[in-house]
């Protein structure tokens, strides 16, 4: 099953707060359509034919890689824990789940505002500050030395390198991470590693996207959780 159109880039948002529900598991996924997700793709005007970015295949999410784009969901959310089961089925390359979004199309004309939770082959952790941006220790190590050109927009340093090595499965088998949001901070672990710990983030709430940049990526598990509770 495919999205046979794409929906427009702007449309209207419904405010939903984990926060002020019960801890019950959430699916923004049911394996069978894209129902609570719209994709906000680029389209080529000199392609023959226009290729679907997203769809649904064996029960999986399926992010085809190309055309560029995201698919976003429809829902708002904040004070959560998301689990995602990832892997490369082909060339492994770029992919990224996005947090805490809000205006598309904000930088480079194509990625919502938002923290990018990296799942990039060998850089799964990292952090792109996509508009916003969010504090990790050790910054000077991991983002750049001088704090003047730290931040989300153009010309910034806008990544934050992940704390450690090898925490990703060899290619073809699964991944898991798992992203907690809670007020202004950001928590990933990968496979069981923590691999990056974010406060002061400039943003506590947003939508939830998965990216399609250049290398098809499945999705076998994408589960919420409030930690509205906890």
């Amino acid at each position: 099953m495919f999205i046979h159109k794409l929906l427009p880039v702007l449309g209207l948002l419904f405010t939903f707060s984990l926060g002020s529900c019960s801890s019950t598991p959430t699916v923004p996924f049911d394996g069978q359509s894209l129902a609570g997700w719209h994709a906000d793709v680029l389209i080529d005007e000199n392609a023959v034919e226009q290729n679907e970015a997203f769809g649904v295949e064996r029960g999986m999410l399926v992010s085809y890689g190309l055309p560029l784009g995201h698919l976003i969901t429809d829902e708002v959310y904040r004070d959560y824990r998301l689990t995602v089961e990832y892997r490369w089925p082909g060339e492994p390359g770029n992919c990224g789940v996005l947090v805490h979004c809000s205006t598309p199309r904000y930088l480079y004309k194509q990625f919502p505002k938002s923290i990018e939770c990296q799942l990039h082959v060998g850089n799964a952790g990292d952090f792109w500050c996509i508009g916003e941006s969010v504090s990790t220790p050790n910054m000077e190590e991991r983002r750049n030395p001088d704090p003047a050109t730290w931040g989300g927009e153009e010309g910034q340093a806008r990544r934050i390198k992940n704390l450690t090595d090898d925490s990703e499965n060899p290619i073809g088998e699964w991944n898991t991470m798992i992203i907690e949001c809670r007020g202004a901070s950001i928590d990933v672990w990968v496979n069981g590693d923590h691999v990056n710990s974010g406060h002061d983030c400039t943003a506590s709430e947003g939508q939830i996207a998965i990216q399609a940049e250049g290398a098809a990526c499945e999705f076998r598990r994408l589960e919420l959780e409030s930690l509205g509770d906890v």
